[in-house]
């Protein structure tokens, strides 16, 4: 008896398992998806014109979990927290619409004006425009991080986040103004991440565990 060719014969090599960038691509595909999900709940919550503010606020309480805890239904969690925040923020928002409808008026209407005190009035309308955006950003961010919360936590918290450092209120407004602009090449792009992703970034500003001023 022969001993088996089984044992005598020695088995192919296996080739090594080349490294594939397909988890490195969908992991990186996740922080748009994710996001644009969440952006595109927010566009729909906000067609009712005084619902944008609880809408960015629900959109950040659905990019902070999936943010900590790795949920990913971002579309459905903004429309599930959005009756929450409706209840907390509806005076707030009416406030805010009413106060982003007199900006833009007053703009419109410098705008198509040439003398010359209309630039220092112009120059100041932009500057409220940009803490007011700030300030929206930094509450969506605050709000979504402590859904417990009432109004006036959230406007403290809100004011530190973003105006507490110049360089962090800086870096916000300026993700907003990049986040429209770069997205420009998507289609809906300014929709679906030009809110989530300043939110995305203000609650990482917030984030304790960041050790940044």
């Amino acid at each position: 008896m022969g001993t088996p060719l089984a044992g005598a014969v020695a088995s192919p090599p296996v080739p090594e398992a080349t490294p594939s960038g397909w988890p490195t691509l969908l992991r990186r595909l996740e922080f748009v998806a994710y996001p644009a999900a969440a952006g595109a709940a927010f566009t729909l919550l906000a067609l009712g014109v005084v619902t944008w503010l609880p809408a960015l606020a629900a959109m950040g309480r659905a990019l902070q979990r999936w943010r900590v805890d790795g949920d990913s239904r971002c579309f459905t969690n903004t429309l599930a927290a959005f009756g929450g925040y409706w209840r907390a923020l509806w005076r707030h928002g009416l406030l805010s619409t009413a106060v982003a409808g007199v900006l833009a008026a007053n703009t419109v209407s410098l705008l198509g004006r040439s003398e010359a005190w209309t630039f220092p009035l112009l120059a100041a309308q932009v500057g409220i425009a940009a803490a007011f955006v700030t300030h929206h950003v930094a509450l969506a961010a605050v709000a979504g991080r402590d859904p417990d919360g009432g109004v006036r936590s959230w406007s403290a918290g809100a004011l530190s986040l973003g105006f507490g450092s110049p360089a962090r209120g800086t870096a916000l407004l300026g993700a907003v103004i990049s986040a429209v602009l770069l997205s420009l090449v998507v289609p809906l792009g300014p929709l679906l991440l030009g809110p989530s992703v300043p939110v995305l970034l203000a609650l990482s500003f917030a984030d304790p565990r960041r050790h940044t001023s």
